[in-house]
């Protein structure tokens, strides 16, 4: 009975530690097999420790062009998704006009519709206008589309919470709507517009589908992988995967320091701001 009251007080964490597992334990598995030394092809069974591949992890000619490729167009979508989405989000939230209702139906669409739908729509779309040729240029349109929807959601809700007698406070100092804008608007946002930009660039690093159908003859690090994968994924796949996740905690765990910053000035009461911007702000 000990034991069954003990569960039942500790189900909720029981369940968490467990999901988290669950998604951890896969990621666990491909760094473990970086360090593997597989005896032909195929990088399935454990054989040996060997540090070898880490020394040499962008060896493969193909595999280093395909990953630059995909890290330049995910930082070129992290970058316009990020402005566009950020727009959108300000104007859903602050702003009425015709249509305002419908625009926020249309943002969540791309979201719900299976990627195979997206890509093949695109695909369409581009052969219909043949304006640009199947690769780099159609791969970035495509991912900024998919990724503006979630760049807006995560600015959108950011901006909700946000109390506008801060930028009133701003206002009664004497600054003009750009200056509060870029010196009190923006640094509070910023975790979430920050977080929105790694989404975007996280969305399109890991693209497969909607990549599939307009990348012509353009082969992202997904795509590589994929055509690896009926040859045999080298190891040098794991430890550039592993990279990648390294890198990836490292900037999340930037946000969330920024978050708690953005938290703790955000408390701040309107004439507590005002004292420390009035050095800063014109007056």
């Amino acid at each position: 009975m000990r034991a069954w009251r003990w569960l039942r007080e500790n189900s909720v964490m029981i369940i968490g530690l467990l999901a988290i597992a669950y998604m951890l334990i896969p990621i666990a598995i491909i760094a473990l097999f970086s360090f593997n030394n597989p005896e032909g092809r195929f990088n399935f069974e454990w054989v040996g420790f060997t540090t070898e591949y880490w020394g040499k992890p962008f060896a493969i000619t193909e595999l280093t062009d395909a990953l630059l490729t995909s890290i330049r167009l995910a930082f070129l979508t992290a970058i316009g998704a990020t402005i566009i989405g950020t727009l959108l989000a300000i104007a859903l939230v602050r702003y009425q006009f015709l249509g305002r209702r419908a625009a926020n139906l249309l943002i969540v669409i791309p979201m719900a519709t299976p990627e195979v739908v997206i890509g093949a729509a695109l695909l369409s779309f581009f052969l219909t206008l043949n304006i640009f040729e199947l690769g780099f240029q159609t791969l970035l349109i495509a991912h900024i589309m998919f990724s503006v929807s979630f760049v807006v959601i995560v600015v959108r809700s950011r901006l909700i919470g946000f109390d506008r007698r801060l930028e009133e406070a701003a206002a009664d100092l004497g600054a003009d709507a750009f200056t509060t804008f870029r010196k009190i608007t923006l640094p509070l946002i910023a975790p979430g517009v920050v977080s929105a930009a790694f989404l975007a660039f996280a969305l399109s690093i890991d693209d497969f589908v909607i990549s599939n159908f307009n990348s012509g003859s353009t082969v992202t690090f997904p795509l590589y992988i994929f055509g690896a994968n009926q040859r045999g994924i080298p190891v040098q796949v794991n430890v550039i995967a592993t990279m990648l996740f390294a890198v990836t905690v490292i900037a999340m765990l930037g946000v969330i320091i920024q978050q708690k910053r953005a938290e703790k000035a955000a408390g701040l009461r309107p004439d507590e701001v005002a004292d420390q911007k009035a050095v800063s702000l014109p007056v």
